[in-house]
Formats: structure tokens, sequence, C-alpha cells
């Protein structure tokens, strides 16, 4: 780990393939923090395009930037943790590289933080971005409230700022597969948010697919919640009583009633929904266990190549 001075705020932004928007970003960042101490860690999150060279190059030049360079991909919340453990600053924000995020936001979400609360998040008033993203947003929320126990009234906004305790609990966390929003409704129950305005693309056009965000939304409920497993042990067993009271039925007609039950639909429906469900149960079980595996096995959420900083030598670290 980089021993640095402590800063008032860290702002810790994942980077990927973000090299048209980088410069003015930390423009932004540096004239929004006029007057505070701050630090600026751009997690390069294996780019293809030249976001690393663009990072070092700032970074040698400022001394209000660390560039960390991760190895390999390994997904935004993995980056956003590599970001954290090099971070100092009392309060650490958390925000996108492509300026949808605007950087003058943050001393509000500052001023609101020094009002005594943990996590202040910003609610957008209105998300200028894909249609299918907006309803993913809101089935991630409403997952949230049920299985976190989040409150309804709070936006788990992707721009964020959290204050160093709870950014220390968050770092214990030792799992291949961590949730950052998840940890922080594991931590504190004390959030607040502001309305700000979330703004157009800057450059490019986003990351994140359809089957990458479910791929992402099933990591999260996986990580946090044993409610799938229980939801198929209600499954099964309703299914259970289901089949129990049917084969009741059938044997009544056959033996009292004396009729003969055809069922050659009825057996192959019965067949396939009993299939499916078993299947969708030994996948859940599968799920499960195979992050069990990942975690016994002590897979790393991150492991670093380099990092720049005008005043520090590179290091390398592994978590």
């Amino acid at each position: 780990m980089l021993e640095l001075p402590a800063m008032e705020v860290s702002i810790v932004i994942p980077v990927y393939n973000s090299e048209e928007s980088l410069i003015n970003l930390c423009s932004q960042i540096d004239l929004a923090m006029q007057g505070i101490t701050y630090e600026v860690v751009l997690v390069n999150d294996a780019s293809v395009d030249q976001s690393w060279d663009i990072i070092r190059k700032m970074a040698a030049l400022s001394g209000n930037i660390i560039g960390v360079n991760l190895r390999k991909n390994s997904g935004q919340d993995n980056a956003i943790m590599a970001g954290l453990s090099y971070s100092t600053g009392k309060y650490v924000v958390i925000m996108d590289d492509d300026l949808q995020h605007s950087p003058f936001d943050i001393m509000r979400l500052y001023h609101k933080c020094e009002e005594g609360f943990d996590v202040c998040y910003a609610k957008f008033t209105q998300k200028k971005q894909a249609w299918w993203k907006n309803i993913g947003s809101w089935l991630n929320g409403e997952i949230a409230t049920i299985l976190l126990n989040k409150p309804r009234d709070i936006y788990l906004s992707p721009f964020q700022m959290i204050s160093r305790p709870v950014v220390d609990e968050i770092l214990r966390y030792q799992g291949p597969y961590p949730y950052i929003q998840g940890l922080i409704l594991q931590i504190t129950d004390n959030t607040s948010q502001i309305e700000v305005e979330h703004h157009s693309r800057n450059c490019g056009s986003s990351n994140y697919n359809v089957i990458r965000s479910m791929r992402v939304m099933l990591t999260h409920v996986t990580n946090f919640s044993v409610l799938p497993l229980r939801f198929s042990s209600v499954v099964g067993f309703c299914t259970a009583i289901l089949g129990f009271a049917l084969a009741f039925v059938y044997l009544v007609s056959y033996f009292v009633l004396q009729q003969t039950v055809e069922g050659w639909t009825t057996l192959i429906l019965t067949t396939l929904i009993l299939g499916g469900l078993i299947l969708m149960s030994i996948g859940v079980m599968g799920e499960y266990l195979g992050r069990i595996f990942l975690s016994i096995n002590k897979r790393p959420m991150y492991t670093v190549r380099d990092v720049v900083r005008a005043d520090c030598v590179n290091k390398q670290y592994v978590s």
C-alpha cells in the first residue's frame, strides 16, 4: 500500500476505455475542488484504448492524481475496491468516468455528509441513459429493498460520498465478488441523498449491455442474500404438495370412479414444469457453491500492475 498524506476528500473513479474524457474530467475536478485538499484515484480496469497512458502522464504531472493500473479487467466494483484501498480522504467519492456525474456536485455531497451522514447518494432528477438501463436501475432498487433492506426512498446511485469509517469497514471484505452498495447497506443505515442533474454522456458509448448488466445483478443477489435458495425450497415444497394432491385425485378417479385418465398432455406438461423447476433449483445452488469454491480458494478481487503518482515510486499490490 502507498503511504500518502491524508486528504479531506478522495475521488475514486474506475476507468475503462475513456481516453476521450479523462483530461476534461480531471480539469473539472480541479476547478470544482478549489480550497479543499483532495486526491483523485483513477483505476484503469485493463482498458484497451490509451486510457492508461493518459492517466500515467497526468499522474506524473499532478500531485493530486494517483493512477492504478489493473493487470486484467476485474469489473467495476472490483476496480472501485482497488481505488478505495489507495484512498486516504476523510470522505471518499465514487463516480463514473464519462462526465455524466458532474464534479461540481461533489462539494454538495461533501456538505451533506458533514451534517453527520455516513453516506450521501446523488439522486438524478432525470436519467439520460437507455430505457433498459432505467428499468434495470428500478429492478435493482426493488431487489435491494427486498434482499438488503434498502430504504425505499433511497436511490442507490453510482455517484456517492462515503465517510472514512464506512470505507474502512468496506475494505474488510475479502470475497472475490464485492458489491459496494450491498456492503454499505450491511454497514450503516445512516444515509441521505441530494438531487443532482444527470448529464449527457461526454463521448463514446456505455460499456454495459443487457447481458452484462443481468450478470452483475445476479452476482449482487447471490452475494448478499440466501433468499433465492429459500425461494427454491418453497417452490419445491409447494410443487411436492401439488403433486401429492394430483396423485390423490387421480387415484380416487381410477379406483373409486372407475375412470381411466388419458393424461398424455398432463404428463408432458407436468414433466416439463417439474424438470424446469428442478434445473432452476440446481442452478441456484450451483451458483452459490461456485462462489463458495472461489472464496475458499481465495480468488483475488483484483491484481495491480502499476501505481503512479508524481511523488511516489511504482508499487505492485494484490488483493
